[in-house]
């Protein structure tokens, strides 16, 4: 990591303006800006979506000018909406597929094109497409991401299509956003360094602590359950957690977050292998009622093998969550010291039982991951750090 220490995030000051002279500068510049790459927002889908929820928000109060692209399911133009002083440019797209992903992105690039903006892209898989922006003439930054190529869900052609992309977003964009140091290593064989910045993702709790009002609804106490949240894949281990709880009787629920459906070999594996203990809510997108779930929460269990720097986990993090975590090199460096590893079912199956007959040391977990945030992954520290990042 010497390799990357100029551009670590945590040498970047958390400050995101020094002086009011600053911003009132900005509000007089008319600066725009254009994220590329999301779904859209406000969020309901992913942590890309979260992020371009938070810091379009976070622009607008420094007088920029912000416009966010919004993939929509349907024929006709693109339209503009205002939402929050933010721009939705929504772009319609006939399938909601991966195809029609692709699509959204050529359309979003080329009414991008459009005036003079800074483009900031979040993820590679049509980086191609930003040889277009870069011919505008525009000013183009790009959050690279996990190593989406090495992802076992994606067919070789596929994997072939994401490994070209991350080359051409490492070449085509002047700046280059690295969500973990691992992620910025990986980066530094395709490009120079010196074009690298390492700013991971971040999250604040809510001032007022969420009440027990939503516990209700799923008929839980505070602190008597644990949680999971994921996309239902393979590489995020839910297959291993859910067995690793449901192996005895554990006297606590374990509430698992996502959409499992009938029709996915692997969603019907998970839900054969849930004990009654194992309570699966659905998809849940409404932040009240996720916030009060994280807050009350025992212990989170993340299982992501893969990937930078995870939203979820650092989110769970702020909310002073102990953490059971898959071990590998992205889940340690963002946790730390603060969370408990395991490697396959057995030895989630251990920690597990290891939290529950001596619950002293979730406390001690606790106050380590309240720590941990409050040192990297503040909002105000990475927002800031974007923002330095887009003013070079």
């Amino acid at each position: 990591m010497e390799l990357l220490s100029s551009n670590l995030f945590t040498n970047i000051p958390t400050a995101a303006i020094d002086d009011k002279s600053n911003s009132n500068s900005m509000k007089s510049s008319n600066r725009v800006l254009r994220i590329l790459g999301s779904r859209g927002i406000p969020a309901n889908h992913g942590g890309f979506e979260t992020f371009a929820e938070q810091f379009a928000l976070f622009m607008v109060e420094q007088g920029w000018d912000v416009e966010v692209y919004c993939q929509i399911t349907g024929k006709g133009p693109i339209r503009t909406e205002i939402w929050q002083g933010i721009r939705r440019i929504m772009v319609p797209v006939p399938w909601d597929t991966s195809f029609g992903s692709v699509i959204f992105d050529l359309k979003a690039v080329f009414h991008a094109c459009l005036g003079k903006a800074t483009c900031l892209t979040l993820g590679y898989n049509t980086a191609i497409f930003g040889l277009l922006l870069r011919l505008r003439g525009q000013k183009t930054l790009m959050n690279m991401d996990g190593i989406e190529w090495s992802r076992a869900k994606w067919s070789l052609p596929f994997r072939v299509w994401l490994y070209f992309n991350e080359w051409f977003g490492a070449k085509l964009n002047r700046i280059l956003i690295a969500d973990h140091p691992e992620i910025a290593q990986h980066l530094s064989r395709h490009t120079s360094i010196s074009k690298i910045r390492t700013i991971p993702y971040g999250e604040d709790i809510p001032v007022e602590a969420p009440s027990t009002s939503v516990l209700s609804q799923f008929g839980l106490q505070s602190k008597r359950y644990a949680l999971l949240i994921a996309r239902p894949e393979p590489e995020n281990s839910i297959l291993e957690i859910v067995r690793a709880w449901s192996k005895v009787e554990r006297g606590l629920p374990l509430i698992v977050l996502g959409n499992y459906l009938e029709t996915i070999s692997y969603h019907v594996e998970v839900l054969a292998s849930a004990s009654q203990e194992v309570h699966f809510v659905g998809g849940i997108y409404d932040k009240k009622i996720v916030h009060s779930l994280r807050h009350h929460a025992m212990v989170y269990l993340h299982g992501h093998q893969v990937g930078g720097t995870n939203p979820s986990l650092v989110e769970a993090m702020a909310f002073s969550n102990p953490v059971i975590a898959h071990d590998n090199r992205f889940n340690r460096w963002v946790a730390g010291e603060a969370a408990l590893y395991f490697s396959n079912q057995a030895e989630c199956e251990r920690n597990i039982e290891k939290i529950l007959s001596n619950p002293g040391c979730l406390e001690s977990m606790a106050q380590s991951s309240s720590r941990r945030h409050k040192s990297l992954f503040t909002l105000d520290a990475v927002h800031g750090a974007y923002l330095r990042a887009i003013l070079e």
